[in-house]
């Protein structure tokens, strides 16, 4: 498609490449590189956008309504999975590109693309890739690879990104599963890490327990709190979408927004032990195991903090014999700063085509944006076409066709003003 758009495009590779039947493979997904340099405005400035062409997985395969990988049209919907996260959001960056270079047969800045296929995974070879490939990525701006469109067809932009710790914990018990009457002579090791649970996270105040977890963490300025206070929220929308009567710890939306953009949390993700098919199955279980992610703010390092959580847990009495710890991903958080020089040209752009814009200081979610800061000192702003029910990783993901073309028009002006600046 990018060819075809007029993109000059390549594969990057990182790792070992083979010839196998006329097509290179390699162990480490490619990076799709694409660039567009300006003949009018040659020594102007660069934008990147970043996105990238891997998606979660379809399961549970039986709650489809229709074949995953279809892209089958019904009405205003395209549907499948990643035609939201994060084809979708990646087609209308093509598509503008294109328009400049079939409307005029140049475009009014260079363009650059990097579309990587390991997102979803915590990007683990990003860092290497840019490293690497440092000048091909030079930019003024990295366009992130997607952002919300509100109810009221408002942008959503935001500035930044959690950073994310994702973990396993894993309690050994008896050698095998034993029967379970002798549950009064063996400590059961689903107990025992339902105990360790209730060490790590206080349900009643949302707080993490484990020693110094906060200690990185900086107070918000009175600009962000101010931006936080005044950005649109729709409680009984959000409520409806996600099927829940009230927040957790019967917050305000004002907590709720200050959380979702600048709070640490702690999540399970996973919880498995002992029998649970259908029916009866006595047992005391051998092992109990849980997945975790712990989303991180600015100055948390994914690192540090995993060493916080596996010395707390040694200090409450937990040994390596009974429980293994393992550092599974971890990505750190980043923040563009509200006085970024591109963030009210961004704003100016959306406001053209949407219904206003709601500027976030950061979504709630994680992505390697510190890699192009750490290497390129590049900051990155979030913009796109998605919406909350579009069931991004959920079954039956779908994206809009008319936000899509409203995308598209976006990316068009920012083009064209960021031509300018």
């Amino acid at each position: 498609m990018m060819k075809n758009a007029g993109i000059q495009t390549e594969l990057l590779y990182l790792d070992f490449e083979e010839q196998v039947e006329n097509r290179t493979t390699s162990r480490i997904p490619p990076v799709v590189y694409g660039e567009v340099k300006s003949k009018s405005n040659r020594n102007g400035k660069t934008i990147l956008f970043y996105n990238h062409y891997d998606v979660q997985p379809v399961d549970p395969i039986e709650k489809w309504n229709e074949d995953p990988f279809s892209g089958k049209v019904i009405g205003n919907h395209i549907l499948g999975r990643g035609s939201s996260d994060d084809k979708g959001e990646l087609i209308t960056r093509i598509k503008a590109v294109e328009y400049f270079l079939k409307e005029t047969g140049d475009v009014p800045c260079n363009v650059k693309f990097l579309i990587e296929g390991e997102e979803e995974i915590g990007s683990p070879n990003l860092l290497k890739y840019v490293q690497r490939y440092k000048d091909k990525f030079k930019s003024d701006l990295v366009i992130w690879e997607s952002g919300y469109i509100d109810k009221d067809d408002r942008a959503i932009i935001s500035l930044g990104q959690k950073g994310i710790l994702n973990i396993e914990i894993k309690v050994h018990g008896p050698s095998r599963d034993v029967h379970s009457s002798l549950a009064v002579a063996i400590e059961s090791p689903a107990w025992r890490l339902v105990h360790l649970l209730t060490l790590l996270y206080n349900a009643n105040d949302g707080k993490i327990l484990i020693k110094g977890w906060y200690d990185e963490v900086t107070p918000l300025s009175e600009k962000e709190l101010e931006l936080i206070a005044n950005e649109p929220f729709n409680e009984e929308a959000f409520k409806n979408e996600y099927g829940v009567s009230s927040f957790i710890k019967g917050q305000s939306s004002y907590e709720i927004k200050k959380a979702l953009a600048t709070e640490p949390s702690c999540n399970i993700s996973g919880l498995v032990t002992g029998y649970t098919n259908k029916g009866v199955k006595t047992i005391l279980p051998s092992t109990a195991t849980v997945k975790m992610d712990f989303r991180l703010v600015p100055s948390m390092d994914p690192n540090v903090q995993f060493n916080k959580l596996v010395k707390y847990l040694r200090s409450k009495g937990y040994s390596e014999k009974e429980v293994t710890i393992n550092y599974l991903s971890g990505e750190p958080s980043f923040r563009t700063p509200l006085d970024n020089k591109y963030v009210k040209l961004i704003v100016n752009s959306a406001s053209r085509i949407f219904n206003g814009v709601v500027l976030n200081i950061s979504s709630s979610g994680t992505g390697p944006m510190y890699v192009f800061k750490d290497v390129l000192n590049i900051d990155s702003i979030c913009i796109g076409s998605t919406i909350l029910p579009n069931k991004m990783h959920s079954p039956n993901e779908f994206t809009n066709l008319d936000l899509l073309r409203k995308g598209t028009r976006c990316f068009i002006e920012i083009i064209k003003n960021f031509s300018k600046s």
